[in-house]
């Protein structure tokens, strides 16, 4: 079995932990070829050769077969530096999460999954149970919501220092001024925090609540149903499952709890296209056993779309395929937090040491710890509170803007807190069915060999079709037993045309046969169980008629046969009816059906003419599985790239006439195989490949998959903006790659390396020197190949393909998409943007630091799990170059302007505490320092949030500006030095102007200086601004009217220290000239510098939007 065979650990710990990951996933998939898989993977592991010859980074090299290992990037290196810059940073919080994991995982140990047994109607036989049938989706419980929360902003330390500040304040010898002035501000913001994720949560209850309710209680009478898997594996067509055979034939349906049976299913797994079981009958002679696969399975979260069902639940709630392949939802936190975060930290470091500074010059005299303490307290505003404050109901603005913008309609903010993530992306990784093409499929091209077939053309196939069956009816003599064209066409036609008109007729009928096509009838008003009355009743009237398969590509070429004339009106388990041109309906016993899969990459199906008898095997398939069953040709691979240069999905057709005892010696050999419980793939596959010789080709079909709209240029202006795009699919690789040629993610003059199936670390370690001698070309892997990659050479690998234009990841499986993502993020330190619109999307959208859904075909799941939920993949290009631009440059620009805000009021406090022999005594008290921060210059400051640089036609224009947001230039320490010598610029000027200018009159210095402070911080307002609007004039004015008009009940705030020294505001004072001019005086020299260097650098050294906005 494949989970007892051991796989051997890689070098690294983390490898080895990642090895582990996979094992549990590779043995999971029970016996087949997952242990065929793994035994090739301990063989290469023994191999100790490929230790010693590492994969070669540098074509030097790998010339010279030379170690290099050293050559490998630093970020390697650098990660085993454990020192304590290390501690001081991360390495506190590192160890708190691995002991916080580490009695997780104690209190939460998880069983061991093991294969099942489960009896019909008899539970107590069952020894496995099964786990709580529910799905659960919260962060948080009713008991740990409250410390969940406060742990999620308490880990932040700007939120954590001021709860120290704030507690503090509650010890009389350390008290320095109201408690308002502390705990109101803080409290504001965690009451803000709270109330967000208390809805947040609410709304996941609710989800989960309906989820839950919903249970299968519904099994048809012909043993067949369709289901629809689009919240599973993201395809949105109906798939056809098949009844166990034997209980179909049961009386009634209570016959199924009187009967002795059982099945028998592996072990739970996260594969959710294979299953591998058996269905035991103990009560008949002999005992019938039957064989069960995916055909007979229905997953959770998938939907019985047509038909009833009764089932054996054989997997429940953390068991199901579902709930593994989804990962729990995690706190986002937005680049700009953390790097305000780290800026915080830088503050305190410098509070701390202006304290030391002034205690030293104190010179340590009495209780010199507390009055460092008290310092600590003066200078506390150096870190504002209101920074969280501002930042916070900037979000939500710039969300409020994002979901009013006209040119997006439909777009929806579910997560408040990162919309600046927007700005900042540097990998896109998206879906393809549903969020790049509408999964609609067009038959575009039918090629034969010596002549093609286009949209234009069509009507010629039409014409050759109906003489083709009228020249089989007349031959017939009025007998409708004739479906095979006539061997001699009529003599006035020449000889091509009847060739060509044969070959048509072959083809048409082949495709119109090979597939997993079912027409489903429903009637037009719509009453639930009419589709069964319609279908036995035999109505095939054409606008009642549907067409549902598991492929879209099958159901275009079936609509496209209904277009030339032969129309599929009726198809179940054992038969398919056909309509000619002329009305005749011919029908076809259907003897075996071979589904495509990922690895043999073709489908096929063998029939009997019902009035010949004549048994015919057609398959259908990708060229590269085809062209090695095919008798020779010289046209195919030249004309499959033609068509796949032009985006069309090529499939080749083939037959091959079988005789009765050619098929009876067949059906023996296929039975067995199936019901082989060991290596069971691998037997079956052996068996149909003995067909599978020298099939007569037919034709070549192109099929065009629909783009969503705009989707080419919207593709094309985020390439401009240097964000790299990555399509990860669970399609087939010539589908994926088909699509990225015709959405143009990879361009006509890149080239594609198409990543060749790998199965062991050798095959890997070639491929992989391979492609690294390859430059600037697109990659495509499937799921399989990038699993060995990232066992062996996860960092290799990853350095690659981060060196790609684009990379395409196809049969992808949610929790693949998921690891992607996650790779991205740790080995580039980049922000990863994923989009899709299916719940097999979900795990990828909630890893990503900014997650995007879309609202579609595919339902809500992956809206409703998105931070961002838009209608069109078009709506992408604005959302990200305009309101992403706009929301981190505002950020940026507020952030820094509020911290400017507490800089200069600290620096003011550390002159005035110097002048009076460093005393820790307030300069202002309590209201004063309220006000300061809110109605006083709170307007102005957040006005900011309406600030814009360019005007976003010119941000869609010229999507190039989008990378300087990725450096991050906006927000960085050097930007934060800068305002911080403004700010001690600012803060001197103002207080020793006020103290020089206003000597004799000393008693209002407060006054003074609170005065100027004003004025001077909404001036700098004017002078951050770079496009004014309308609100911010009034934000200006209202705020200077606001300070004027307390002037006049406030008196008593103007005072010097917390005992007042008897100077209260003497009106008619600030009404003199002298104090007029001296406070716009030391306002001017204040401001005046920083005008003329705007000024002089804007002329001398423009930045580039400033160009384009000349």
């Amino acid at each position: 079995m494949a989970d007892e065979i051991p796989l051997y650990p890689v070098r690294s710990a983390a490898a080895a932990a990642a090895s582990r990951k996979r094992a549990a996933y590779y043995s999971a998939a029970g016996p087949g070829p997952g242990a065929d898989r793994h035994s090739r993977y301990q063989l290469e592991d023994e191999s100790a050769h490929l230790d010693e010859m590492p994969l070669m980074m540098s074509e030097e090299g790998f010339e010279n077969e030379e170690s290099d290992y050293h050559t490998l990037p630093r970020a390697r290196i650098m990660q085993r530096k454990r020192g304590l810059e290390w501690f001081v940073c991360d390495g506190w919080k590192f160890l708190c999460t691995s002991c916080c994991d580490w009695l997780i995982n104690i209190c939460q140990r998880k069983k061991e999954l093991k294969a099942r047994t489960v009896w019909l109607g008899c539970p107590e036989k069952c020894e496995e149970k099964h786990p709580r049938n529910s799905i659960k989706n919260q962060k948080y419980n009713v008991f740990t919501f409250i410390p969940g929360v406060l742990y999620e902003q308490f880990k932040f330390f700007l939120n954590l220092y001021f709860l120290v500040i704030s507690c503090s304040q509650f010890v009389p010898a350390l008290k320095i001024g109201y408690l308002y002035t502390y705990w109101a501000p803080l409290g504001f913001v965690l009451a803000v925090t709270m109330t967000r994720e208390a809805i947040d949560e609410f709304r996941r209850f609710q989800r989960d609540k309906e989820v839950n309710s919903q249970l299968y209680s519904k099994l048809t009478v012909r043993g067949s149903c369709f289901i629809r898997t689009d919240q599973l594996d993201g395809e949105t067509d109906w798939k056809l499952k098949v009844a166990v055979s034997c209980t179909q034939r049961l009386p009634a349906l209570g016959d199924l709890f009187s009967i002795n049976a059982y099945v028998y299913a592996q072990k739970p797994q996260m594969d959710i296209h294979s299953f591998e079981g058996t269905f035991t009958r103990e009560d008949s002679d002999p005992p019938i056993h039957e064989s069960l696969s995916i055909e007979n399975t229905l997953w959770a979260s998938t939907v019985v779309a047509s038909g009833t069902v009764i089932g054996v639940v054989i997997y429940t709630g953390k068991e199901t395929r579902s709930v593994m392949n989804t990962s729990n939802p995690k706190n986002k936190v937005g680049l700009l937090d953390l790097e305000l975060n780290r800026l915080t930290k830088a503050l305190f470091l410098a509070l701390v040491a202006l304290s030391v500074v002034m205690v030293t010059l104190q010179g340590f005299v009495g209780p010199w710890y507390r009055n460092l303490f008290r310092f600590l307290l003066l200078f506390s505003y150096i870190i504002p509170i209101s920074l969280r404050v501002n930042l916070d109901m900037g979000k939500a603005v710039y969300g409020w803007m994002m979901m009013k913008d006209e040119n997006i309609p439909g777009t929806v903010v579910r997560t408040s807190t990162i919309p600046e993530e927007l700005g900042r992306l540097v990998y896109l990784l998206t879906d393809k069915t549903g969020t790049l093409t509408q999964n609609e499929m067009i038959f575009k091209r039918l090629h034969l060999g010596t002549v093609s077939y286009g949209a234009d053309t069509m009507d010629e196939i039409q014409s050759h079709v109906r003489d083709s069956y009228s020249q089989m009816q007349s031959q017939a003599g009025g007998n409708n037993a004739g479906s095979t064209p006539p061997r001699k066409a009529q003599s006035s036609a020449p000889k091509v045309r009847k060739s060509v008109s044969s070959r048509i007729h072959e083809a048409v009928k082949a495709i119109v046969l090979c597939h997993n096509v079912t027409p489903v009838y429903e009637s037009r008003a719509g009453v639930a169980g009419e589709t069964e009355f319609a279908e036995a009743d035999q109505d095939f009237s054409d606008e009642n008629r549907t067409y549902q398969a598991s492929s879209p590509d099958e159901v275009a070429l079936v609509q496209w046969t209904e277009s030339v004339g032969l129309t599929l009106v009726s198809r179940d388990l054992t038969s398919m009816q056909l309509k000619t041109p002329s009305g005749q309906v011919l029908s076809f016993c259907i003897l075996q059906l071979f589904p495509f899969t990922s690895e043999s990459k073709r489908m096929g199906i063998i029939v009997r003419d019902e009035s010949t008898a004549e048994i015919t095997f057609y398959m259908k398939g990708a060229d590269v599985a085809m062209s090695p069953i095919v008798q020779y040709n010289d046209w195919l691979e030249e004309e499959c790239g033609n068509m796949a240069r032009e985006g069309l999905r090529t499939l080749v057709v083939a037959k091959k006439a079988l005789t009765e005892e050619q098929y009876q010696d067949f059906e023996s050999r296929y039975t067995q195989a199936k019901l082989s419980m060991h290596d069971r793939a691998l037997k079956v596959a052996a068996v149909v490949e003995s067909l599978e010789r020298e099939m007569e080709l037919l034709c070549l079909t192109g099929v065009e998959d629909q783009l969503q709209a705009d989707v080419r240029p919207t593709l094309e202006m985020l390439r401009n903006a240097g964000i790299k795009i990555w399509m990860l699919t669970g399609d087939k690789l010539e589908t994926a790659t088909c699509i990225a040629k015709s959405s143009h993610l990879v361009s006509r003059t890149q080239d594609i390396h198409i990543f060749r199936q790998v199965t062991s670390r050798g095959e890997a370690h070639l491929e992989l020197n391979a492609f690294r001698r390859k430059h600037d070309c697109a990659l495509v892997i499937s799921g399989d190949s990038l699993e060995v990659c990232l066992k062996y050479y996860e960092h290799e690998f990853v350095e690659l393909a981060c060196q790609c234009p684009a990379v395409v990841c196809c049969r992808c499986s949610p929790t693949q998409k998921a690891h992607i993502v996650t790779l991205l993020q740790q080995h580039t330190g980049r922000r990863t943007c994923a989009i899709g619109d299916g719940g097999n999307d979900v795990s990828m959208i909630q890893a990503a630091d900014c997650g995007i859904g879309i609202e579609g075909k595919e339902g809500k799941q992956a809206s409703l799990a998105a931070d961002f939920s838009i209608r069109q993949f078009r709506h992408i290009g604005r959302l990200l170059m305009v309101h992403g631009r706009n929301s981190y440059k505002r950020s940026a620009a507020l952030g820094q302007f509020v911290m400017h805000r507490g800089l200069i009021i600290s620096t003011m406090q550390a002159v005035f505490s110097s002048v009076f022999y460093f005393a820790s005594v307030p300069l202002y008290q309590g209201f004063l320092m309220v006000g300061y921060a809110t109605i006083y210059t709170m307007f102005p400051v957040f006005s900011l949030v309406l600030d814009q640089d360019v005007k976003p036609e010119m941000a869609m224009l010229y999507p190039e500006l989008y990378k300087d947001l990725t450096k991050g230039r906006s927000l960085s320490f050097k930007t934060f030095l800068i305002w911080v010598l403004i700010s001690i610029y600012q803060g001197g000027i103002l207080m020793y102007g006020a103290l020089v200018l206003f000597e004799s009159e000393f008693v209002h210095v407060v006054a003074i200086s609170f005065t100027a402070l004003i004025l001077t911080e909404l001036l700098m307002v004017a002078l951050t601004v770079r496009t004014w609007h309308w609100l911010m004039v009034v934000a200006e004015f209202l705020s200077l009217g606001c300070y004027v008009s307390s002037l006049a009940f406030l008196n008593e705030y103007f005072g010097i220290g917390r005992v007042s020294f008897g100077a209260f505001l003497d009106v008619a004072f600030i009404t003199t000239v002298a104090f007029l001019w001296k406070v716009s005086a030391i306002t001017v020299v204040s401001c005046l510098p920083l005008y003329v260097l705007k000024y002089l650098r804007r002329k001398l050294s423009p930045p580039s939007y400033c160009k384009l906005a000349s």
